[in-house]
C-alpha cells in the first residue's frame, strides 16, 4: 500500500518536468493579464556599481526588497510600481565594509531605514521597451530618477500555475545628490543600477 503513494507522484512529477521543459512566455506586453502583482521573493536582484579608485567598478547588492505592481497591458503606461528596500540589507560581501556603508558616514540606516521607489509615469520606447520616471528616497532626501525598462515576458509559471511577469531595468543616479557625498573622489559619485524582477499575482 506505501508505493502507491510513489506511484501516483512519478506521473506527476513527470508531467511538471515537461511542463518546465516546454515552457515559453510572450514578449507582448498585452498577452499578459492586468491586475495588482508582487515582487516574487524568490526571483530578484537589485545590483549597485560605483567607481572604486578608477580600478574597477565595485559591486554591492540588496539582500531584501518587496514590491507592488499594478499592471495594465492594454495600456502599459498606466502600468504603476511601488519599491522598499530595507536599506540594512546592503550586501558588500564583506561585514566590515557593510558596517561601514549602514553608519552615519553613509546610509545611516539606523535614522534612514528604507529605501523607495515610487513610478511617477512611464513613456514606452518600444513594444516591450520602456522609460520609467519616478521618486527615489534615500538618505531621507527624495529625487526624481529614470530607468531604461524591458518587458522580459509574461506566462503561466509552470511550476506555480501563477500568471508571472519579468522585468529588467537599468539606471543611474548621482549618490551626491541624497547627501551621500562621504569618501569622493575615492568612490565615484554615479552609481550604476541593475535590476531583474519578477512579478506574480497569485491564482
Amino acid at each position: 500500500m506505501r508505493l502507491i503513494p510513489l506511484f501516483l507522484a512519478i506521473p506527476l512529477a513527470a508531467c511538471t518536468a515537461l511542463k518546465v521543459v516546454t515552457h515559453t512566455t510572450d514578449a507582448d506586453p498585452q498577452a499578459s493579464p492586468a491586475g495588482h502583482y508582487t515582487l516574487d521573493p524568490h526571483h530578484w536582484s537589485i545590483l549597485v556599481d560605483v567607481d572604486h579608485l578608477g580600478y574597477s567598478r565595485f559591486v554591492l547588492r540588496f539582500d531584501q526588497a518587496s514590491a507592488d505592481l499594478d499592471f495594465d497591458p492594454n495600456d502599459p503606461e498606466r502600468s504603476r510600481v511601488s519599491v522598499v528596500i530595507p536599506a540594512a540589507s546592503i550586501d558588500s560581501n564583506s561585514p566590515e565594509l557593510d558596517a561601514i556603508i549602514k553608519g552615519k558616514q553613509m546610509l545611516d540606516v539606523a535614522n534612514y531605514p528604507e529605501i523607495r521607489f515610487q513610478c511617477r509615469s512611464l513613456h514606452r520606447t518600444g513594444k516591450s521597451t520602456g522609460e520609467m520616471t519616478g521618486d527615489l528616497t534615500i538618505h531621507g532626501e527624495t529625487r526624481p530618477v529614470s530607468l531604461s525598462v524591458a518587458f522580459n515576458g509574461g506566462g503561466g509559471n509552470p511550476l506555480t500555475g501563477e500568471d508571472t511577469l519579468g522585468f529588467s531595468a537599468v539606471g543611474s543616479v548621482d549618490r551626491g545628490k541624497f547627501g551621500l557625498t562621504s569618501w569622493f573622489p575615492a568612490v565615484g559619485t554615479e552609481l550604476e543600477i541593475r535590476i531583474e524582477a519578477e512579478f506574480t499575482k497569485p491564482k
